[in-house]
């Protein structure tokens, strides 16, 4: 269901319910329409309703407005002023708040209390004060509950705000460190005259596309992503040929969404720690899609590599830790097995 479809549905819900409780607290003994004729029962439906446009006032005025710039003085005087207003209205009216007792609305005298009543039956010698103490802790419950709303609303709204600084920054990091890599591979085949280097440049045109177009973007499609994948595996077995052992399957997408640029880092480290043309390099990587989940496995060989120091920085693998824990805090798992002789990976995703 839409959020916003919900969230009105919630308040209309709750607006009911507020609503009712003069009726669902209304003594037995009375039936619906003798009750809803009487006096005091008007009186708290009015109050009741009044009340919840007071909730609505200081929850999208007053609050935001006062609260949060801490003018605390002139939010307590508006309120108590609304008090005041909506309880005079409510008397008004209906003729219920009274210092001197009138004659009984119930015809042939009070009923006993309800055992579901929240309040004892109205005393025929202070009733003012009764009904009054009663409106004001309706009125403060209200109140604090608008207060705790709004209050929860902005710490979600500023977690919100610093989660997507958070990514916007990583992502600002990881995507130079794809550039450089992608170019250092370009270079190699330029450097050799090889006939590899016009495709490789074509697939360095849709993968910089696929990172200017996409990566700002919350979510993306699954086939993007494993298109971009393989144009990446592709630059790289063109850069180094046989010199590596490089064996991967990636199935099918289906149609799901994924955070971009997710899994590339996983990939890129295998290359990046997994191949010197001296020994014999290996690597597996394996993309599976089952049941709505994306599982990713990529091993490689241990081998020993002379590297500069943006390739030690490990920018990578780092912030997709952080990327995977803000985006998919309960939808992912991940793995990491530095054994002896070779460097595992194993990723599962809950896909959207």
């Amino acid at each position: 269901m839409n959020p916003r479809v919900q969230q009105v549905l919630l308040h209309l819900a709750g607006c009911i319910v507020v609503l009712s409780l003069p009726l669902l607290f209304s003594p037995e003994s009375l039936s619906l329409n003798d009750y809803l004729m009487n006096p005091p029962t008007q009186r708290d439906i009015l109050f009741y309703a009044l009340v919840l446009a007071v909730f609505y006032l200081n929850y999208y005025g007053l609050i935001p407005k006062f609260y949060f710039s801490r003018r605390y003085v002139i939010l307590l005087l508006i309120n108590i002023a609304c008090f005041i207003a909506i309880n005079y209205l409510a008397g008004h009216l209906f003729g219920a708040l009274r210092l001197q007792p009138g004659p009984t609305p119930y015809p042939g005298g009070p009923p006993g209390p309800s055992p579901f009543s929240h309040r004892p039956p109205r005393s025929a010698h202070n009733p003012f004060f009764m009904d009054l103490s009663q409106h004001l802790f309706v009125y403060l419950v209200v109140f604090f509950l608008a207060l705790l709303l709004k209050i929860r609303q902005r710490l979600k709204q500023t977690e919100k705000e610093k989660l997507q600084a958070e990514l916007s920054y990583l992502k600002a990091q990881i995507n130079p460190h794809f550039l450089f890599n992608i170019l250092n591979s370009i270079y190699s085949l330029t450097i050799e005259k090889s006939d590899k280097a016009p495709d490789a440049v074509v697939k360095l045109s849709d993968m910089m596309r696929y990172v200017l177009d996409k990566s700002g973007r919350d979510l993306v499609t699954l086939r993007q992503e494993l298109n971009y994948i393989r144009n990446y595996i592709a630059l790289q077995e063109s850069r180094f040929g046989s010199t590596i052992r490089l064996d991967y399957h990636i199935d099918d997408p289906i149609p799901k969404k994924i955070a971009p640029l997710i899994l590339i880092p996983f990939i890129e480290n295998a290359f990046k720690h997994g191949v010197n043309p001296e020994e014999d390099s290996e690597i597996h990587i394996r993309i599976n899609i089952k049941n709505n989940e994306l599982h990713l496995e990529v091993t490689n060989k241990k081998v020993n590599i002379h590297s500069s120091l943006e390739e030690h920085s490990g920018l990578g693998i780092a912030n997709t830790k952080v990327r995977l824990q803000l985006l998919y805090p309960n939808g992912h798992t991940l793995e990491i097995r530095d054994n002896k002789d070779d460097f595992r990976v194993f990723v599962t995703l809950q896909l959207k």
